[in-house]
This record gives structure tokens, sequence and C-alpha cells, in this order.
């Protein structure tokens, strides 16, 4: 049920009101399952409601490790296993192409990778035979799986390496699309900022994750044969949930209480300034199915 650009976006209390339309769900983490802490209120009575109704639920991240990492993480907030069905992330993705450096641009690639993210990361390539170099000089390409200290850095604290990854021409591999995200009630800038900020400057970039298409292919996969008009992505971010369901030709369903709640005047009860839907929509760049105010039934 994909909408035109004249049409208004419908909001939405709960998806109580739209489960019959659909039996697969891609559903974002980190802004609509949970903010980095705990699950959002509602979320995980609203997943289990779903999977007893028969629904497929696709949890699609775009979170710079294995699935196994998401997956021990969740239950250690309170999102058990039985709340979903399987779960894809942009870390899985980027291990999936540097294992079998199957394109051009991977196959061209050495085997030597200068490292930018959390220490927990970095064991993402472990036992594919690639070498992590402690300086630049001895670097073939970046993996970029995010900064080492989001709480305390920011884009600039790595400006002097992108430039120096420039003048030694080396390409980065992006893990995590994400520009920035929530972390409780603070914004903390992500792989994604990282790999833009060196785009901008000339420099290659690979993407991996949401909004590109390998990773709606992998989880259309696992739905069990949910046809692609059956199936809705419910996401926090335009550029990349909304984005990237539109690409692959799904319904979408943007949840406002995430990065983007100031723009759409959430009030206590979680409704949104009516007035206020469209022109953020329209800002955001990328046009959902419609608009909800979190994940609930």
């Amino acid at each position: 049920m994909t909408i035109t650009d004249t049409e208004p976006v419908a909001i939405h209390s709960g998806l109580a009101e739209l489960a019959d339309r659909y039996d697969g769900y891609i559903l974002d983490l980190w802004g609509v399952v949970h903010n980095g802490l705990a699950p959002y209120p509602g979320a995980v009575d609203c997943m289990r409601r779903l999977r007893t109704a028969g629904k497929r639920i696709i949890l699609l991240s775009n979170a710079p490790r294995s699935s196994a990492a998401v997956r021990t993480f969740l239950a250690g907030i309170g999102v058990a296993e039985d709340c979903y069905d399987d779960i894809v992330t942009s870390g899985d993705a980027t291990r999936e192409a540097l294992e079998s450096r199957s394109d051009p641009w991977h196959a061209r690639l050495g085997w030597s990778y200068y490292y930018l993210g959390k220490t927990a990361d970095a064991a993402i390539l472990s036992g594919l035979g690639y070498i992590a170099a402690t300086h630049l000089s001895g670097a073939e390409f970046i993996l970029n799986l995010g900064l080492a200290d989001p709480e305390n850095e920011s884009v600039e604290t790595y400006r002097p390496v992108l430039e120096e990854a420039l003048v030694n021409h080396l390409p980065l591999i992006c893990g995590n699309p994400d520009l920035t995200v929530m972390r409780g009630d603070i914004m903390q800038d992500c792989a994604g900022a990282l790999a833009k900020a060196y785009e901008d400057m000339g420099g290659d970039v690979f993407w991996h994750g949401k909004p590109h298409a390998r990773v709606y292919e992998i989880c259309f996969g696992r739905m069990d044969g949910v046809p692609p008009e059956r199936v809705l992505a419910i996401g926090d971010s335009f550029r990349t949930d909304i984005a990237g369901a539109n690409a692959a030709g799904i319904d979408s369903l943007f949840a406002m209480g995430g990065i983007h709640a100031d723009e759409f005047g959430l009030g206590p009860d979680g409704a949104p300034d009516p007035s206020l839907v469209e022109p953020a929509v329209a800002a955001g760049g990328h046009r959902p199915t419609g608009v909800i105010s979190g994940l609930r039934w």
C-alpha cells in the first residue's frame, strides 16, 4: 500500500490496526525496539502479539557486529528470542563481503586494514586471514565500524586520520551507515558519519547495511516465502530505514519517537502534532507509507 507524494501520510496509533495487512515485519532495532539501554514501552508486547498472530519478524540492524552478539545484547535488556524470528546485521553483511570477495570492489582489496571502532567489535573479521595494521602506513584499506569512544569523540576527532587516509588513497568499508544514534537521551556519531565525511573529502567508500539492497535480500530470504507486498518495514531513520524500504519496494512505517522526535512535536501521550507530520516527512526526503509514534500494539 505504497503512497504517492500527493497523498497524506497516514498517522497510526498502533500496529493492531495494520496487522491484517502484513505477514512479515522488518524492524529496526535501535530507535524502534530499544534506545540502547532498554526496550521502549510496549515494544516487547507488540512483538509477541505479532508472533502469536503468526507473523514473521526479522530484526534488521545497522549494528557493526554479528547477529549472535546482538542476540546476546537483546536478551540482556529483556528482548527474548521468542519475540522475533531472526536477526540480520550490517556487521554480518560486512563479514560476508570480505569473506567472499565476490565483487570487483572487495576483490581488489589487500589483506591488511586499519581499524576504526570499539574494541568489542574488532573481532568481526576473525578467522578470515586479514591483518590489523597498527598504523595507516601499513594498511591497504580502512575497516570503519564507528568511533572508539562515541561518548567522548565526534567525527572531528578523526579528521586527521581521514586526511592521512585520503593522501594514501585508502578505500574505506563502512559497516554501519547510520550517521547518529540515540543512546538513552544522548545523540552520538556513528560509523556512517565518519564514512560520509571521508566520502565528502573525495575518499572511496563502500557501504554495508541499510539502505543498501543486500541486507534486504537477506531479510526476504528468511521470510519463509512471504511476498514483498505483504512485508512492512518499521524504522526511525528516513535516510536508512525508509529509503531502504522504498528501494526494496516494500511498505514502511516511520517511528516518530526516535532521532526525529522533536520534528513531530510528540506530546506526553506519544501523539504527534498533525500539522507537523507532513513538513517533517517532506524534510526527511524519503516518504513512508505511514507514521507511528513507536512500536506498540
